[in-house]
């Protein structure tokens, strides 16, 4: 199996290729991102591509030749990008990395990375859906994710190529560029006056592992991938040590540029989840992947909190 590992160059991309090399049945790896992987890859080759440079990235494409797509080229706004920049990196590089692999031939099976935002949050929606709820996004990456299996549903339909979904919950970890792990490092997090919805989270090796599982498998369809139990926005904040600020339901504006100020900008679906929180249904993935155990919630939390202190080394006479 020939892999192409598309956002290689994030923690999760970078993961995903680790494993994938540590398997005998994937014989060569390459993957493509805007920059490069932070850990060594023995095996998977990899080129440094803007996702929005369509001529580069479809002539990578093509001449590697994929028979499978790892496709973490989805960017969650205010990860690795802002709002604007993240949607049209995605937008890019679903359309134009998938084309190119289609068109060159091999392709046979395709994982793609999506989000339980693309489920919405608005009234009526339900608290704990499953893969069978509407599909209602409230937010942009809600709507990012929904537009990303779009296209490649239309892969599914028109080229006879295996297909899977995976909804994944906010992935965190200690080592995670995650817009939420900012809000929650910061020393004073603000946090519903009124409420305090819960919310799920899932772990970085988790998500890779699921992602590897989809692809090996040949899994198909939209899957729900969380960490079991669920944390609250109070709960996290306590855990952490931190100083918790209610805001009222007016002054999440404020909120949000003083956290901005902090270096934590709270982007549209971060503040929905504060809010209104983010749950769902991960039985099915569970059952379809054989993921075993999964991180719990309040563990990935722990792991979220977990940096090591800088100590000063003395000289030595």
């Amino acid at each position: 199996m020939r892999v192409l590992v598309t956002g290689m160059g994030g923690e999760l991309g970078t993961r995903v290729a680790q494993l994938l090399e540590g398997r005998r049945e994937v014989t060569e790896i390459a993957g493509c991102d805007f920059m490069p992987p932070r850990r060594r890859l023995r095996r998977a080759t990899f080129a440094r591509i803007d996702p929005r440079d369509r001529q580069r990235l479809v002539a990578f494409v093509t001449d590697f030749a994929p028979d499978a797509v790892a496709h973490f080229g989805v960017y969650e706004p205010g990860s690795r990008m802002g709002s604007r920049e993240a949607a049209a990196s995605t937008e890019a590089c679903t359309v134009h990395a998938l084309g190119a692999a289609v068109r060159a031939g091999r392709l046979e099976r395709v994982a793609v990375r999506s989000g339980i935002e693309i489920y919405g949050r608005g009234r009526g929606h339900p608290l704990l859906p499953d893969e069978s709820a509407p599909l209602a996004p409230t937010t942009d990456y809600g709507r990012t994710c929904l537009e990303v299996e779009t296209v490649a549903a239309g892969l599914a339909r028109h080229h006879d190529v295996a297909v899977g979904y995976l909804r994944y919950a906010v992935v965190a970890g200690s080592h995670v560029p995650s817009p939420l792990g900012r809000v929650l490092r910061l020393p004073a997090v603000p946090v519903p006056a009124l409420a305090d919805p819960p919310f799920s989270l899932l772990h970085q090796d988790d998500a890779a592992r699921a992602m590897v599982a989809t692809l090996i498998q040949g899994a198909e369809g939209p899957m729900n991938v969380v960490g079991p139990g669920a944390a609250s926005p109070w709960q996290a904040v306590l855990l952490g040590h931190r100083i918790p600020i209610p805001v009222a339901p007016g002054g999440w504006r404020l909120a949000g540029r003083l956290a901005e100020l902090a270096g934590a900008p709270i982007p549209a679906h971060v503040l929905e989840l504060l809010r209104r929180g983010r749950v769902a249904d991960g039985a099915h993935a569970g059952a379809v992947l054989g993921l075993g155990s999964l991180v719990p919630t309040q563990d990935v939390l722990g792991d979220l909190f977990a940096w090591a202190t800088a100590r000063r080394l003395e000289a030595v006479a």
